[in-house]
């Protein structure tokens, strides 16, 4: 675990000073899908890019300031596997990152991958009311120690801010 954090450090390292105030939170809730991730598929091969994967997955709504991200947040994860050599992984992090809130199972190209990606978030986003046959405690390990600080507020109320200013698209990011 102490290795996975320092990636998701390093990864986001660029990104402090844009992330602010909101840099822990966001932080931790990136760990704690990365953990989620490792506990649905512990294969050693998928580990980096799931790091790559949480760390990109929501940027955008800091690089761009928009709820309408993730294909900002794609970008971001595409310049950054272009630097480090690892353009050959961009189409299925993107996949990740585009289809992370989606409220059906995923089924396509990368389908393990983006399928586990997308249960993560989901894991961590219903506060771990949806498990999806993880271990309960050890998803309370995980949150007690990357705890929440607020994260979960503040998307409720950039939701609310977004619904203000675009009632016919107030969730831009969840797909069917």
């Amino acid at each position: 675990m102490e290795h996975q954090e320092q990636a998701i450090e390093t990864l986001l390292q660029p990104f402090r000073q844009q992330l602010g105030g909101d840099y822990e939170k966001y932080k931790n809730h990136t760990c704690r899908v990365l953990a989620a991730c490792m506990l649905l598929d512990s294969a050693a091969e998928n580990s980096e890019k799931y790091a790559i994967a949480a760390a990109f997955h929501d940027i955008g709504i800091w690089t761009h300031h928009t709820l309408d991200y993730l294909g900002p947040s794609a970008e971001q994860a595409a310049a950054y596997l272009s630097k480090a050599g690892k353009a050959d992984w961009a189409a299925e992090i993107a996949q990740m990152i585009h289809w992370h809130h989606k409220m059906t199972p995923y089924k396509g190209e990368n389908q393990h991958t983006v399928e586990t990606f997308r249960k993560a978030d989901w894991i961590d986003v219903s506060l771990g009311l949806m498990r999806f046959g993880t271990d309960g405690r050890r998803l309370r390990d995980n949150r007690k120690r990357w705890p929440n600080l607020g994260f979960h507020l503040f998307l409720a109320k950039g939701t609310f801010k977004n619904l203000l200013r675009h009632p016919l698209n107030p969730l831009p990011m969840f797909k069917k």
